[in-house]
């Protein structure tokens, strides 16, 4: 018997035993849409972290100078009294190490708080109020798309302007030109000067609420006390040219503090990397409990369809003398038998595919989380359901092909 006629009676004997067939390849449609969608979201969030979260809250070759980090998950009460009793970074320190590393970076400084901004009786509660230097825009990639960003005599001299997020400018000025305009920061007075270009949203949360003030304008003391930055940040354009930056930053706070070579620094420098060790450790155990979960689904399916081929063998004991009767060979019912094991498995990892597909569009455009298929993950749901198929369908079909013709005839 030909691989394509066992194909086609296997596909007949399917279609005719529709229920039973049904049972059958549930559980790897299971595992295979389980696949599909876990797989799915974790290849989404490992992109995402990379290229939309550890770039936006540090930056691609930038790293932070902090008195503690910034991204802190599964800290004890001992670290964070460590941390609180640190001297906090000062303008002072800022400069000293933006002046002092020697290798080409741009610099900026830092200050933020959640505040409310108010003007034309309409307010923006929790909107992100940065204190900030010049190129800081630059630094950040904020694409100005109305008006300009404050300059360097500005943020020196401390004017009172202010540059708007997306959502900000929508929100106060709907319908109007925001340029001009004045606005309230806990009821100190700003003039917008610029808006930037609309970012989107961080796992559900808006990145377009937001406005920068120069760092020496009042909202330095409506966001940190006199005199104290949140972080330096520094940007390179490569990871050894920020790597080398790195060295020369630690080495002028560590002697501006006069720590000892046997003392621990009171500082810390944060780069991406702390952010995507984070997420590395998370996506190792999402490796090891995934693949988990759907092996116990695809045994399970395995399982299933190994007792619905033992059943049809038994069912279909008569039909198998007869063809031997009429010189079907031990490899002929070997074939048919595997052809309809594979087949099931494979209908229903087909159809666990299209689900998982389905599922990873739905948790996309529902929930903050970011899904995006594989290739490769498609790929192996067909390889795992035809596979679970054949290894299933081994014994049921060795047990038919080792039949008695005679003994099979004899069955009623």
């Amino acid at each position: 018997m030909r691989v394509m006629e066992a194909m086609r009676l296997a596909f007949h004997t399917l279609r005719t035993q529709k229920l039973k067939s049904g049972f059958a390849l549930i559980g790897v449609f299971i595992g295979v849409t389980f696949l599909i969608g876990a797989w799915s979201i974790v290849n989404g969030m490992n992109q995402y972290m990379v290229d939309k979260f550890a770039g936006t809250i540090i930056g691609v070759n930038t790293f932070h100078l902090r008195r503690r980090p910034n991204f802190t998950p599964n800290v004890d009460d001992s670290t964070w009294r460590a941390w609180a009793r640190r001297p906090r970074i000062t303008f002072s320190d800022a400069e000293a190490v933006a002046e002092g590393i020697d290798v080409p970076v741009i610099t900026a400084w830092q200050s933020s708080d959640n505040v409310t901004i108010e003007a034309n009786g309409k307010e923006v509660r929790d909107a992100d109020v940065t204190g900030a230097t010049e190129r800081y825009f630059e630094i950040k990639n904020l694409q100005i798309v109305q008006g300009r960003a404050f300059s360097a005599q500005e943020a020196r001299r401390g004017v009172p302007v202010v540059v708007i997020g997306h959502e900000v400018s929508e929100k106060l000025y709907a319908g109007l030109d925001p340029i001009g305009k004045s606005l309230r920061i806990r009821g100190e007075p700003y003039r917008v000067i610029g808006v930037v270009a609309k970012q989107g949203k961080l796992f559900g949360f808006s990145l377009d609420r937001f406005a920068v003030a120069p760092a020496r304008s009042p909202v330095q003391d409506q966001v940190n006390p006199p005199g104290v930055v949140d972080a330096l940040i520094v940007k390179a354009s490569s990871v050894e040219l920020m790597r080398e930056a790195m060295d020369q930053a630690t080495g002028i706070m560590r002697s501006r503090r006069h720590l000892r070579p046997a003392h621990p620094d009171n500082f810390v420098l944060e780069t991406s990397e702390g952010v995507l060790s984070f997420w590395a450790g998370i996506q190792r155990i999402l490796f090891v409990i995934g693949p988990g979960l759907v092996t116990i689904s695809l045994v399970v399916g395995g399982i299933v369809i190994m007792n619905i081929m033992l059943m049809a063998v038994a069912e279909r004991t008569r039909e198998i003398g007869i063809r031997k009767s009429l010189g079907a060979r031990r490899a002929d019912i070997l074939r048919q038998f595997l052809a309809e094991s594979a087949m099931i498995a494979t209908i229903g990892g087909a159809l666990g595919i299209g689900t998982g597909i389905l599922l990873s569009i739905l948790v996309n455009v529902a929930t903050p989380l970011p899904a995006t298929v594989s290739p490769m993950s498609i790929l192996l749901g067909v390889g795992l359901g035809g596979g679970v198929g054949v290894l299933a369908g081994v014994y049921p079909a060795s047990r038919a092909a080792r039949l008695d013709p005679i003994v099979a005839l004899r069955q009623e």
